[in-house]
């Protein structure tokens, strides 16, 4: 669906339950944790790889550290402390770029897990494309969003923290946005996010508050591991937002939008 199409559902007079929600999450998270668990791995491993890169620079700069003091000369001294300041230079430009991939990967990892979900809630074939969002067609987007999110988020600190507190909520929104309305643009998936946030705020809220309480004290009863494994619970809550506040295109969809529509 185009953007207007969007804005129209979310305009329409729908009604969300917090308590109606939550209990579909638990049941549908009883059958998708696993998948929850291995995004969640896969996230962490390409992580930690990306953060290894950046020992790179590190080490090339400690070896110019011990060179210079090792007794060179004063012409060699010159060279080798420009050489240093050379290499500070290129270690921000690559860590930077290991922030544009890492975003880019946490957004398409992250935003697959609610395409998953939907297939487990509507009973359809499950794919295994976990790189979906991060292939030739969207991996562009992929990352313009992330940074576009942390831009966001920077700005709200930036701003005294305060303004955070309200985004958060409409950021939490942005990748389910995206995975079920990747052929939006960038500033389109920003303002479906907002507009959505914006209607059910409150509800929200307290959905990603009392779900990441829960799972973090699963988590912690299972000898603290067990938070690799409820972690992602989080996210089901979200997918049920978007699903009751949008909807998707498919014919009982549809006839149910239709339903909701009628004043």
């Amino acid at each position: 669906m185009d953007i207007n199409q969007l804005l129209t559902r979310i305009d329409g007079k729908r009604t969300i339950d917090f308590g109606d929600i939550f209990t579909k999450s638990i049941e549908l998270f009883k059958k998708v944790w696993i998948q929850g668990f291995v995004h969640l791995l896969l996230q962490g491993v390409i992580g930690f790889a990306l953060l290894l890169l950046l020992y790179i620079p590190m080490i090339l700069m400690a070896g110019i550290g011990a060179s210079l003091d090792s007794g060179y000369g004063a012409s060699d001294f010159e060279a080798l402390e420009g050489v240093g300041v050379g290499i500070m230079i290129l270690f921000v430009i690559f860590a930077m770029c290991i922030v544009v991939v890492l975003t880019g990967v946490q957004m398409g990892i992250s935003a697959h897990f609610f395409k998953v979900c939907k297939q487990v809630d509507h009973q359809e074939p499950e794919t295994s494309d976990y790189f979906m969002f991060l292939k030739k067609r969207y991996i562009g987007k992929t990352i313009r969003l992330g940074l576009s999110m942390f831009g966001i988020v920077l700005l709200s600190v930036m701003l005294c923290y305060l303004p955070l507190f309200y985004v958060l909520v409409p950021l939490h929104l942005t990748r389910v946005v995206y995975a079920f309305n990747p052929e939006l643009t960038v500033s389109d998936l920003i303002k479906a996010s907002f507009k959505l946030g914006n209607k059910y705020w409150l509800i929200i809220f307290g959905l990603v508050l009392i779900s990441s309480m829960l799972s973090q004290f699963v988590g912690m009863l299972m000898c603290f591991v067990g938070v690799f494994f409820t972690a992602s619970f989080v996210y089901v809550p979200i997918y049920y937002v978007y699903k009751e506040g949008v909807g998707f295109d498919k014919p009982d969809d549809l006839e149910e939008d239709s339903l909701l529509f009628i004043e």
